[in-house]
């Protein structure tokens, strides 16, 4: 036997157990594991007879435990089984190691979960290793070994591992699961079941589909958790995400699919009593068809409507609940299991509930009770078998030693068996282990509840977290863990981990002695509690009961709280708010406009990070745990109650709110919580408010009075006027005044259409309408109001009608009014027949309104008006006048009632009883029939004769009697399809006045288009629900629809989804899109295929009554082939329906299950023709299956004609699925995918996307690479690598490795003198034109002025533009200087006629410039200081500080503003929206860059001179003052066809004449005239066209006009012009709305100069200017514009801050200074915002700018500096002192030392 205890020992030290101390050992070493195991292979033969025998016998009993209470082992195999269950090693084992100490609970919890889970037997025996005598040996052989339960862990929740939860919280997204051993995990409302995802992917379907539509979401369309589970609720879940390694506790994700929590059970394999988890299929008569989540469909669940859970009825249930289920019983067949969710009968295993026999161990899932057979039994846990085979355990909270202190080894014996449920399981690759709980309210499926009668409530609101225990009662001391304690409620343990007892660090608690022994009592904070578990958490420490909040949850709305601050958040606007840490781990926020009461320009400068301050809770979202805050004083300061909810609030009740919105009609507040209310205009003062935003500023707390309280409808209206108090008593007693009551008054005022009226005994005033005076004609009220005098008492008055939201009253002194004794004020005061008296409301061609008291309005038809007053104009009746008029109907659904001034021609009645509001007469009025007399003939059944009054497309109307209507549906009209004629439109074989046969169904419910039985709710009027089928059957409901019959249909409309088809009047069903046809031509024009009330035959695909649904189908036996993804092959052709169109792909749907999406690789042969925009939404389109992929159920399809149409069709791309279709060298074309920093994703097919580094983008250099590709562009080129083992594609764009043709750009080196080349003026100076050579690196040089021409010029810049095109030749070239002079004299090409061709240039730009007709310039400035000039302008590409020094003396040298050497930005040029482009003296600003800048005469360049001249010729007879009648125009025009200036000053001359239609006339001439290649010159003349019809024409004509020419131009420069011609015009109005157009589209969105023009008008242009909307504008014009933009835009915005006089500059300053933090070295920003600090004259700030600029970290290069420097000293020479002067020069002298001195570093390196 000394080899079993020498086994036992080892096996305690893998435990982790000293023999001496209990410390645990140090991991063995694999080397010494392998050592010890061989050196027991050879000493262990005893043993392994030992365990053959055992395991012998377990196999022999595995499957026949009994079932009394004795054992039939011995007590030698009782032995044998245990010393077997220790060498099993029945859990996983690990070292037990402390938790750290935190402070919150949520991170604690895992000291309680790893500390329950590590509880070994033994740990408190210490033993020591020491030699014994055989003896010794023996007897400890009889001694019981070391044995340990592991509990459940964070790191055995692998996907694989399900365990049984508690639902203990609900939210609108998830649920809260309480999981054993004080986990908790979360479930998403996605991983619920597959009902439940497809309801909630269907509602923001919906929800896309009707974004505006804010009646949107039905109530009983909405997915409420709380209405689909409940608090304690059992269920079974399973990991989603595994934990890493961090050691940090994250949240647990989980879910509760069925289809992942029934493990590998299946169908055959399920027996009884075993639980299920099933969701809800649908709610049937008698039960519940339930999904258990089989791959096979054919077997359901169905659980009985007894079976429901108790705390759910039949109506609550809901598709898509989930509940844990117990299995009751199988169908003969197996395809029905029937299942229990009431847990208080299937959770009582005193009954046969329990789990006894299985064929496998599939079924044994958390939640199943099962009976356990203990093989070991330990003071804190206990350990067992399952069905024989898998291995069972108790941990110490769910064995009930720590909670209950049961003495587990008295209660349990080894050998027995007890009845447990698993609550969880955890799988690998060897074996199963399960945990199991032995407490009862888990064994019974309950919520825990406590044992004192009086508290039944669940323990979690008995003692809510964070709650206060004086008196917590230590029951219990567990060594090294912790506490368990009375927390005060009976039957509810608590437990106190041992890191939460004392704030310093306790080592262990023992039972007997020190502070915390058994019996003392403590002072305690509950942190949670587990309902799983059944125990509250506490915390004994001090700093837990100081800590103000626990969570979010303590934190109430209204109180006053101290928070440090923790980070200053911001945005591109600034800083948007401050992070405040209220406790140590409870942070709140601080909006921006909640910082203070006035509005801060440095936030961060005010609260520094670490400072303590006071602020005030403003509302609490407890699910999303955030807590918002305010530090206005205002608002801390106010003692006002707290508006947190709309029952707190009293009327005239007053409190302080911040304005968060302006609206046209008001401004909308903010109070606490979610209490929103709104200010209206006329109650913003006392005074008229016509601008509420001159008044108040967003973000200002304003003090406000209640005026208006709807909890109901979360509605309060607010008032900040001054006297409102003084309105209180006229409220008060505007309320107590009723309709009808006598009133008496003064007048007060009058007018010509009424009086106002003082009411005597209250301050009200009310209107007396001239109308309102008398019974009698217009004329005798007129005479009656002249009578009137201002200070009159009048008597006899009775209100007539009351407007709330005014305070004001309507009057009447009418005696048929003020002396009636019956008060009409509702419906239910009127009878059938009574007369009343009623006056005029308004008249109609068709009818007359009238109102009685209250405006109750009733209708008098034309019909029912007296014959003597029908024939007159609006019958003869005026508004106000009085009517006597008798009741003739009344409709309470409506609302309303008519009346009649005829008299009754029969005998009065008794007055008939009101059916729902509706009264039916008895009599039939000449029956068709003849025959019939009454209304209660007209029974179901019976059979009658109709006359056909009219036709409809899908309804016949008739008559059975004058005063009886009815309704033929058409699918009560034929019995087959052969009997239809035309079945497009089966009703025109009917006619009116046609007699047909018909029999009663019912009456028609207009409503619903239902028809009811007889004695169901009739419409005003009956109309009866009839039928003109000779024989056959009408199906009347769902419940007789069955799946897979065929029915003739007929359509009742067409949406742009689905038609609805009509197969009974009461019966509509739907047929989707996909199942209309196979053919796609059909499906493109549904209407005309299929208009409405065509016949055909439809097939039922499903149905389902409970819901009211019906799917149908016009594809024969479509049921069966509906598509799937399993179902798809590749290259199939199908036909889909477009669900979504993007930029990038469209989303195609195939069937209701399977969508797949097109790509833009997969829409075309050919890519440049790939446009996905070219598709709308609900657009029918057939396509190809190119790829699918199972696991993530994605579907890949094409639109390419060589995939649907043929095969042998032209392919210029071809289709790429597969990188090994792909070969080095080949040239392809793909689409960019993504700009990344590191280079760009080109996509080149579905799943094939190459790289392209940025070094292989260009042959040139790019300076910002980034903007020259946007995702989506067309780009070409070359694969230069391909990586089979990664998949990876490299690809390059540049021209020299895509083309053959590839000619090397020129670099400087290959410049000679006397070389002929072509280039562009990159730019001009007064002094000469630099020019960039074309095809080069850019290359450029310097042209002087004296080589620019023949002749002498002043000014290059009258001669030549940017952008101009011309030939020059090489004068000199400086390799030192790396400089280039060209000229451009045309004596220079004079002998050149071969240079083009060494040059290798094709251009046909002539050579030099050739000046005739402009006059030099006196300006003799000398060579040198032209050429210093140039060096101060041109740029070095190759800069470098070797070969130039910068010397202080040279600083004196650079004079003249403009020698500054940085490049103008484009921020700069800050000129806004150009508003005058246009005049009518024929010279038009031209609309292209490109077009030549002139000398201002309007000549052209030098081709078009020629051709002037010509034309000079025949002009020539003109007067010298220019055409002065039509004949000289059109002389002119004769040889300036293309002249757009001297056909607009043609149009002028006719305007001068008045002849408005005549230069309209010219206009269009013109542009009919103009070559179409002149397209500037037609845009001039459309320019013209516009202003003429804004000056002359009308609206119409101007958006006619407008429409035109975006056709034929740029759609966004045209409405930029538009909104120009508004603006000179003075229209600000309609360039207001015009440029919000431009910004809502989303073509003109990307455009910079967009946002700053709208900015600009914004800020300067519109009455009154409106700068804040300017400024709320930046954040979404961020959102639109390009990234690499946003610079520009920033700087955009902040100059308009500094040049605009409603600007702000402080904010300028701000947004420069975080602009200048992002980019410090864009030296452009600099010197933009020191020129906005000069223009206004802010010395001091342009000086610290030039400060903070030379020190800046980001070294200048030489030429930078020199002219930084330089622009220092001349602004200091002009604004400074001479002191400032030297401060620049020395500071210039010690840039040019430190200079100095690190380029000898360099040398000396």
């Amino acid at each position: 036997m000394a080899p079993i205890k020498r086994k036992a020992d080892e096996k305690s030290k893998i435990h982790g157990k000293s023999d001496d101390s209990g410390r645990p050992e140090k991991r063995p070493r694999k080397d010494d594991t392998s050592t010890k195991s061989k050196r027991e292979s050879t000493n262990t033969a005893d043993q392994q007879k030992t365990v053959k025998a055992s395991t012998l016998l377990e196999n022999e009993n595995s499957r026949a435990f009994p079932r009394g209470g004795a054992s039939v082992l011995t007590p030698l195999e009782q032995k044998q089984i245990q010393v077997k269950a220790a060498k099993d090693a029945l859990f996983e084992e690990s070292g037990h190691k402390r938790a750290k100490v935190r402070a919150h609970d949520s991170e604690q919890d895992s000291d309680l979960e790893d500390d329950f889970a590590a509880v070994e037997e033994g740990a408190k025996k210490k033993t020591k290793k020491r030699k014994t005598k055989s003896k010794d040996k023996n007897e400890s052989e009889d001694k019981e070994p070391h044995f340990r339960v592991e509990g459940l862990k964070t790191k055995h929740l692998q996907p694989g591992c399900s365990v049984l939860g508690q639902v203990s919280r609900l939210t609108a997204q998830e649920i809260v699961l309480d999981l054993p051993n004080n986990l908790t995990g979360t479930v998403s409302i996605t991983a619920i079941s597959k009902q439940l995802t497809a309801r909630v992917q269907a509602l923001v379907d919906k929800n896309e589909d009707s974004e505006n539509d804010t009646n949107m979401e039905k109530a009983d369309e909405d997915v409420d958790l709380c209405k689909i589970f409940h608090q304690g609720q059992y269920l079974r879940a399973s990991p989603v995400t595994a934990e890493d390694d961090s050691g940090k506790r994250k949240r647990i994700h989980l879910t509760i699919d069925p289809s992942v929590n029934n493990g590998k059970l299946v169908p055959g394999g399920i027996p009884v009593h075993s639980t299920v988890q099933a969701s809800v299929v649908s709610v049937e008569d008698h039960g519940l068809i339930m999904d258990m989540g089989f791959d096979d469909k054919s077997v359901r669940g169905f659980m009985s409507s007894k079976e429901i859970p108790f705390k759910f009825t039949k109506a609550d249930i809901q598709e898509g609940m989930v509940f844990l289920c117990v299995v009751t019983g199988l169908s003969s067949n197996g395809k029905v299991v029937k299942l229990s969710a009431n847990h208080k009968v299937v959770g009582d295993v005193r009954k046969t509930n329990v789990l006894t026999e299985s064929s496998t161990i599939d079924p044994l899932l958390p939640g199943t009770a099962v009976e356990v057979l203990i093989s070991r039994v330990g003071s804190l846990v206990l350990a067992g078998q399952v069905l024989g085979s898998v291995d069972a355990g108790a941990d110490l909270v769910h064995s009930g030693a720590g909670p209950l202190s049961i003495d587990l080894e008295k209660k349990y014996k080894a050998g027995s068996k007890i009845t447990a449920r698993i609550i969880y399981s955890i799988s690998d690759e060897d074996s199963v282990k399960l945990g199991v709980s032995l407490l009862d309210h888990v064994v019974t499926l309950s919520s825990k509840r406590s044992s004192d009668k009086v508290k039944s409530e669940l323990p979690s609101s008995l003692l809510p977290q964070s709650s206060f225990v004086d008196h917590v009662r230590i029951v219990d001391v567990a060594p090294k863990l912790g506490l368990f304690v009375d927390a005060g409620v009976k039957g509810i343990p608590g437990f106190v981990h041992v890191s939460r007892v004392a704030d310093q660090r306790v080592e262990d608690v023992a039972k007997d002695s020190g502070a915390y022994k058994t019996g003392t009592t403590h002072r305690g904070r509950i942190l949670g509690y587990n309902a799983m578990d059944g125990l509250y958490l506490l915390s004994l420490q001090q700093k837990i009961l100081d800590q103000p909040f626990l969570s979010v949850d303590d934190v109430k709305v209204g109180e006053i709280v101290n928070g440090k601050v923790d980070k200053i958040i911001v945005n591109a606007t600034g800083v948007a708010g401050i992070v405040l840490e209220l406790a140590e781990s409870v942070t709140g926020f601080v909006p921006h406009v909640h910082m203070a009461d006035i509005q801060l320009a440095h936030p961060e400068k005010k609260f520094k990070q670490g400072a303590t301050v006071k602020a005030r809770v403003l509302s609490t979202d407890t699910e999303r745990r955030q807590v918002y805050l305010t530090l206005k004083k205002t608002l801390l300061e106010d003692d006002s109650p707290v508006w947190s909810t709309y029952e707190d609030i009293e009327p005239l009740a007053s409190s302080v709110g911040t304005l968060t919105k302006f609206t046209p009609q008001g401004a909308v507040l903010q109070f606490f919580g979610t209490v929103r209310g709104f200010l209206p205009k006329n109650q913003m003062s006392d005074s008229f408010v016509e601008d509420p935003t001159k008044r108040f500023r967003l973000g200002q707390s304003v003090k406000v009075q209640s005026l208006e309280v709807k909890p109901e409808d979360k509605r309060l209206i607010v008032s900040c006027r001054a006297n409102l108090d003084e309105e209180a008593g006229q409220i008060t007693a505007f309320s107590s005044l009723k309709i009808g009551e006598k009133v008496s008054g003064v007048i007060t005022q009058k007018s010509g259409e009424d009086v106002t009226v003082d009411l005597h005994g209250s301050e009200l005033r009310a209107s007396l309408r001239i109308g309102q005076l008398t019974d009698g004609t217009d004329a005798k009220n007129a005479f009656a109001f002249k009578r009137l005098r201002i200070s009159q008492n009048l008597d006899n008055l009775v209100i007539l009608e009351k407007f709330d939201k005014k305070l004001a009253l309507g009057l009447s002194s009418k005696p048929s009014l003020v002396k009636s004794e019956e008060l009409i004020v509702k419906l239910d005061d009127l009878n059938i027949g009574q007369e009343i008296f009623c006056h005029v409301k308004s008249v109609t061609a068709t009818a007359v309104f009238v109102n009685v008291f209250g405006g109750l309005t009733g209708l008098l038809p034309r019909t029912q008006v007296s014959d003597e007053l029908s024939k007159l104009p609006n019958f003869g009746m005026s508004k106000d006048q009085t009517l006597k008029v008798r009741v003739l109907s009344i409709d309470l659904d409506q609302g309303r009632f008519a009346v009649t001034m005829k008299k009754e021609t029969s005998s009065p009645q008794k007055k008939e009883p009101k059916v729902n509001g509706t009264l039916r007469s008895g009599e039939a009025v000449n029956p068709v029939d003849g025959k019939s007399t009454s209304i209660d003939d007209y029974v179901p059944g019976y059979t009658t004769k109709a006359r056909v009054s009219s036709v409809k497309d899908t309804q016949l109307n008739v008559q059975l009697a004058d005063n009886l209507q009815g309704r033929i549906d058409v699918s009560e009209l034929f019995q087959s399809l052969s009997d239809i004629k035309d079945r497009k439109h089966p009703l025109r074989a009917f006619s009116v006045k046609d007699v047909i046969d018909v029999t009663v169904l019912g009456i028609h419910d207009a409503r619903n288009h239902r028809f009811l039985p007889i004695s169901h709710r009739a419409g005003k009027v009956p109309v009866f629900e009839l039928s003109a089928k000779k024989g056959g059957t009408t199906v009347h409901s769902l419940d007789e629809v069955k799946a897979g019959q065929s029915y003739l249909g007929f359509v009742n409309n067409v949406s742009d989804s689905c038609l609805w088809i009509n197969i009974s009047p009461n019966i509509r069903g739907r047929v989707q899109l996909m199942d209309v046809s196979d053919n796609p031509a059909v499906l493109q024009d549904l209407d005309s295929s299929f208009p409405s009330g065509s016949a055909i035959i439809s097939t039922v695909k499903s149905v389902d009554p409970a819901n009211g649904r019906l799917d149908l189908t016009f594809i024969p036996s479509a049921s069966t082939k509906a598509i799937t993804l399993d179902g798809l092959a590749i290259g199939t052709s199908v036909a889909g329906r477009v669900t979504k169109v993007t930029e990038r792909a469209v989303v195609v749907q195939l069937s209701p299950t399977v969508s797949g999406h097109i790509g833009l690789t997969e829409l075309a042969d050919d890519f440049e023709s790939a446009n996905p925009m070219i598709y709308k939404k609900n657009e029918v389109v057939r396509v190809s299956v190119v790829a699918i992929d199972h696991p993530n159920k994605r579907v890949t399809l094409s639109t390419r004609p060589s995939k649907i149409a043929s095969s042998s069709l032209p392919i210029k791309d071809k289709l790429i699925t597969s990188v090994n279709q792909l070969k080095v060298h080949d040239l392809i074309r793909g689409f960019v995918k993504n700009v990344a920093d590191i280079g760009l994703f080109v996509s080149l097919g579905p799943d094939v996307t190459a790289f392209v580094r940025v070094s292989e983008l260009s042959d040139s250099y790019l300076k910002d690479w980034k903007s020259q590709y946007e995702v989506d562009r067309l780009v070409s080129g070359k694969i230069i690598a391909i990586d089979d083992s990664s998949r990876h594609i490299q690809m390059s764009l540049k021209a020299s490795v895509v083309s053959d043709d590839y000619v090397a750009p020129m670099t400087f080196n290959d410049m000679s003198k006397g070389q002929i080349v072509t280039g562009k003026v990159r730019k001009v100076e007064e002094y000469g034109a630099f020019i960039v050579v074309d095809n080069s690196h850019n290359v450029s040089g310097l042209c002087h002025r004296t080589e620019v021409a023949d002749r002498k010029i002043g000014d290059v810049r009258k001669v030549l533009g940017e952008g101009d095109p011309v030939k020059a030749v090489v004068l000199e070239v400086d390799p030192e200087k790396r400089r280039i002079s060209f000229g451009l004299k045309a004596s220079y090409f004079g002998d050149a006629d071969g240079s083009d061709e060494e040059s290798g240039s094709g251009s046909e730009v002539e050579g030099g410039v050739d000046i005739d007709k402009f006059d030099s310039e006196e300006n003799e400035a000398e060579d040198e200081n032209d050429e210093d000039m140039a060096d101060a302008e041109s740029e070095d590409d190759e800069d470098s500080l070797g070969g130039i020094d910068l010397d202080v003396s040279d600083l004196k040298e650079l004079t003249g503003p403009s020698s500054t050497t940085r490049k103008r930005s484009s921020h700069d040029d800050d000129e806004g929206l150009d508003a005058g482009g246009f005049n009518w003296d024929g010279t038009a600003q031209a609309l292209s860059t490109a077009t030549p800048t002139t000398d201002g005469v309007g000549e052209p360049t030098k081709k078009k001179k020629k051709r002037a001249e010509i034309k000079v010729d025949q002009t020539g007879d003109l007067d010298k003052l220019g055409p002065r009648s039509t004949s000289d125009f059109e002389r002119l025009l004769l040889g300036q066809r293309d002249s757009s200036s001297l056909w607009v000053q043609y149009m002028a001359f006719q305007l001068d004449l008045g002849e408005v239609e005549s230069a309209r006339q010219i206009a269009e001439r013109a542009l009919r005239e103009i070559s179409i290649r002149e397209q500037d010159e037609k845009l001039n003349v459309w320019v013209a066209l516009l202003n003429l019809e804004n000056a002359y024409g009308s609206d119409e004509s101007l958006e006619d006009v407008f429409k035109r020419v975006c056709e034929v131009s740029e759609g966004l420069e045209m409405h930029e012009r538009l909104a120009s011609i508004y603006i000179d015009s003075g229209k600000l109005e309609k360039a207001h709305r015009l440029f919000l157009a431009m910004t809502s589209n989303k073509r003109f969105t990307p455009s910079l100069k967009l946002w700053t023009n709208f900015a600009t008008f914004l800020f300067d242009t519109l009455s009154p200017p409106s700068p804040q909307t300017a400024r709320d504008m930046l954040p979404r014009a961020m959102k639109s514009v390009p990234s690499y933009q946003h610079r520009d835009l920033i700087t955009q915005f902040a100059l308009l801050e500094f040049k605009r006089k409603n600007g702000d500059a402080e904010r300028g300053r701000t947004m420069f200074a975080q602009l200048l933090d992002t980019y410090p070295g864009r030296w452009d920003l600099w010197d933009v915002y020191i020129d906005a600090e000069k223009r206004l004259g802010q010395t001091d700030n342009v000086r610290r700018l030039y400060e903070d600029m030379t020190a800046s970290k980001k070294n200048m290069r030489r030429k930078r500096a020199q002219a930084v420097f330089k622009a220092w000293l001349m602004f200091e020479e002009e604004k400074g002192t001479k002191k400032n002067v030297e401060h620049v020069k020395a500071k210039a002298a010690e840039y040019v030392e430190r200079q100095k001195k690190a380029k000898e570093g360099v040398d000396e390196d």
